[in-house]
């Protein structure tokens, strides 16, 4: 396949299309620089160019076969909410993948896997209580944007995946995650390594088209 990631200088975007080269897939990443990938082994398109710019996300777009979107905001949460971002605007989610969900319209790409946020969507109730205190008070503008994102995407007619992970960590872990297409986790944190694996697995299997998957550690 020949796919393309946003947000590939993240740590489960890198992981994605790190699984993809492994695969022997076509992989393209689109970053604001290529400087942010760091060392990737495989061969690799870089495509330099900006989310928030419908032109350069449609450019990248033509002769895809699929697409993974894993954008955010990296920088400290509590910066952001107090100073705002300093470098990623605050609509990256849903403004970028409004530009990808167009590009892919017009270039007929169909399939479509979204990494957004557990507590977003269909798993909004499932939220604990402190999590539900630290998404009003530090990451409200930042949800509200995923939740737009989620609301695009399940609108878009395309044939489109929702990823939720729950907390994320840099573990480095080659379990594979707890998945749930009802909204259950195992434990409340899980690797950014198993989250991208679990991407590019989306990405080319139809067992998840449709659908909202919550993703969490594996049970003990």
């Amino acid at each position: 396949m020949k796919v393309l990631v946003f947000g590939a200088t993240g740590g489960s975007g890198k992981a994605a299309l790190e699984q993809l080269l492994q695969e022997g897939h076509e992989v393209t990443a689109f970053v604001r620089s290529a400087r942010g990938l760091g060392a990737v082994s495989g061969k690799l398109r870089v495509f330099e160019g900006d989310a928030m710019r419908a032109r350069d996300v449609e450019r990248a777009v033509e002769g895809q076969d699929a697409v993974i979107v894993t954008l955010g905001i990296r920088e400290n949460p509590l910066r952001v909410r107090v100073l705002g971002p300093a470098r990623t605007p605050l609509d990256i989610r849903s403004t970028g993948t409004r530009n990808v969900i167009a590009a892919m319209r017009k270039h007929g790409v169909r399939k479509l896997v979204v990494q957004t946020s557990y507590g977003v969507g269909d798993t909004r109730d499932r939220l604990r209580v402190l999590d539900r205190l630290f998404f009003a008070l530090l990451l409200r503008p930042q949800i509200a944007d995923t939740e737009l994102q989620n609301r695009d995407v399940i609108a878009s007619g395309l044939d489109w995946v929702i990823v939720q992970p729950v907390h994320l960590n840099d573990a480095p872990t080659r379990e594979q995650p707890f998945v749930s297409t009802s909204g259950e986790i195992a434990k409340n944190v899980v690797s950014r390594g198993s989250v991208g694996r679990f991407l590019a697995q989306a990405v080319q299997s139809s067992d998840f088209v449709g659908k909202s998957v919550a993703l969490s550690g594996p049970p003990a």
